[in-house]
């Protein structure tokens, strides 16, 4: 499946910002989503994630909110109340379902097929 993450861009802290994810190749509900994000000088770290439940890092859990539109095989990410410390480049990411999936989404390793990433950068 291929993945192509936009909707980043320039806000005030404060402001609110929706990120999409669209995909082909695949089919789009075989599989579980995840959002990551990397800041300048920091590792990856995991965002939100999404397959019948969803799931988020505390950071972000209450200002964004990750979706899916299954017959758009497009996945989302509203983010609101941006913070200068969400700034970042955001990457989208899809994993197979399969077993093992269970208690691995926020692993940056259990996804399969990743997105080239969109920036965001939140000033104070």
């Amino acid at each position: 499946v291929q993945l192509q993450a936009s909707g980043g861009g320039l806000v005030q802290a404060g402001d609110s910002l929706r990120l999409s994810c669209a995909t082909s190749g695949r089919t789009f509900s075989d599989y579980a989503m995840g959002w990551f994000r990397q800041a300048p000088g920091k590792e990856r770290e995991f965002v939100a994630a999404i397959n019948r439940y969803t799931y988020y890092a505390d950071s972000v859990r209450g200002r964004f909110t990750i979706s899916r539109d299954n017959a758009k095989n497009t996945m989302y990410l509203q983010m609101n109340n941006l913070k200068p410390e969400d700034t970042a480049v955001y990457y989208c990411a899809a994993a197979a379902l399969r077993p093992e999936l269970r208690g691995t989404l926020q692993l940056g390793a259990t996804y399969d097929h990743w997105g080239q990433g969109t920036l965001v950068t939140v000033s104070s």
